[in-house]
């Protein structure tokens, strides 16, 4: 029925995931409350969550870089999607400007994704520490 097997892999990831045991343990409320945090300042800032995630996963969960950067991305595609209808259904969207630049993100994620890949950790904070900084400085100084 379904020829990539990806949809049905998350299907079960999410429902074996989200079960009566797991909600129990203490770390499953705690990975819920960074989440929520994260939704939170994608919500209201329109970005963001993954500058919580991506360091709360690889500093306090010691989960390595790659893998913390790659679970950051599948969980802010749930942020952006809830994000998007609400701007949506209040008329916020510029659709001639959305789909210019979702063809370019598309790409660029693609792209993106390979060279996270193929990429050493030092590089991936050295690049992430000057994105953040280049960001800040811009923000400060309009």
């Amino acid at each position: 029925m379904f020829k990539n097997k990806a949809f049905l892999i998350i299907l079960y990831k999410f429902l074996n995931f989200v079960n009566p045991i797991n909600m129990k343990n203490r770390d499953f409320w705690k990975n819920m409350l960074i989440g929520f945090c994260a939704g939170m300042v994608s919500g209201l800032f329109s970005s963001g969550g993954g500058l919580l995630l991506v360091p709360y996963m690889s500093s306090i969960l010691k989960m390595e870089e790659v893998k913390a950067r790659a679970t950051t991305i599948f969980c802010i595609f749930f942020m952006v999607f809830v994000s998007g209808c609400f701007y949506f259904g209040q008329n916020y969207i510029d659709w001639n400007m959305a789909v210019k630049c979702s063809v370019g993100g598309i790409i660029g994620g693609y792209v993106g994704s390979k060279v996270l890949w193929n990429s050493g950790k030092s590089f991936l904070k050295i690049s992430f520490i000057m994105f953040l900084l280049y960001a800040g400085i811009k923000m400060i100084m309009g």
